[in-house]
Order: structure tokens, then sequence, then C-alpha cells
């Protein structure tokens, strides 16, 4: 299998992933009874995470168990470094890890978070896919997905998906 590099997650309709807080609660408006959205099926073609530190710390402070422990999970720190029970921390360049990541057998590779990971993932190009969840609400300002100086990349749309709650998820292919 050809491992690829796919950011999955949501955003509010006008391009944010959380308030300036970090608060992400606006997420949760589109929560339904036995709706998962379609990610624990996402889910078995993957075995590789990667996570922003600020990522990381924010699933730590739900207090809940840790949801990958069935994956080989990085988190990119310039202060943390070693690993514990559930994560290896990451400080090198992002292309060396991908690259390393690539050239390994295994499945694909799930990216959700935050912003500054995805900003160095498209610095690079490589992100393969995109799946992103549009919350139907308008945050007004906070921390943006996709941050200003990155290079221009033309994607390819693969599908959408639309939900009774108002999300609509997005599938793209960066060519």
């Amino acid at each position: 299998m050809n491992r690829e590099v796919i950011l999955y997650i949501g955003m509010s309709v006008d391009g944010y992933i959380a308030k300036e807080d970090g608060n992400i609660d606006f997420l949760s408006i589109v929560d339904a009874p036995n709706e998962d959205y379609g990610y624990y099926s996402f889910l078995h073609d993957i075995d590789t995470v990667i996570w922003g530190r600020k990522t990381y710390d924010k699933l730590l402070s739900f207090g809940i168990d840790f949801p990958h422990k069935d994956k080989k999970v990085y988190v990119l720190s310039r202060t943390k470094t070693g690993s514990d029970d559930n994560v290896t921390f990451f400080g090198g360049d992002i292309r060396d890890l991908i690259s390393s990541l690539k050239g390994e057998s295994g499945k694909n590779i799930y990216c959700d978070g935050g912003g500054e990971l995805v900003f160095e993932l498209l610095k690079y190009k490589l992100i393969n896919k995109m799946v992103i969840s549009v919350i139907p609400h308008l945050v007004g300002n906070g921390i943006r997905l996709f941050k200003d100086n990155r290079p221009e990349q033309h994607l390819r749309f693969i599908r959408s998906v639309s939900f009774p709650s108002g999300l609509v998820q997005l599938w793209y292919e960066n060519k």
C-alpha cells in the first residue's frame, strides 16, 4: 500500500479550527446519536497519527482514555522529547518524519491539527488528501485552519457528503 498523508479535521464555516483561547466547543453542535460522520471507517485505513503539541495537550485536557492506543502517534514539539505511554515526541524537520513514515510499510497517516502542523505540511506539500468537515457555525476569530503565506496548491475534488446536522464533509486530493 502506498501510504498517504491525510488531513482529517473539522472547521467552522468561516475557517476556524478553534477559538482564540483554543476552545473547540462549537464542534459539538453537530453531535448526533449514532452519527460518527465516517470517522471510524476512516480510522480503519490508518495506523499512524500526527498531532501538533497544542492539539495533544487539548486532548489530554478532556480527561478521556487515549483514543489511538492501537496506532503509532507522533506529537510535534519544540520542547518535549522522548515518549510517554501513548506518543513519541518529534522535534525535527516534518519532511524527515513524513519521508521516514512513507518509507515504511503500513496504512495511511492521519493528521489532525493544529494550525501550525497543517501549515508546515502544506508548506512542504506533504498532504495527499484532505477531509474537511465544515461545521455550520461562524466563530468570528480564532485559530484558522489555513494560515497565510503557504504555497498555492491545486486540489482535485473527490466528493462531498452532507448530513442532517448541517455538517458538510469535503474530500480533496492534493495534486
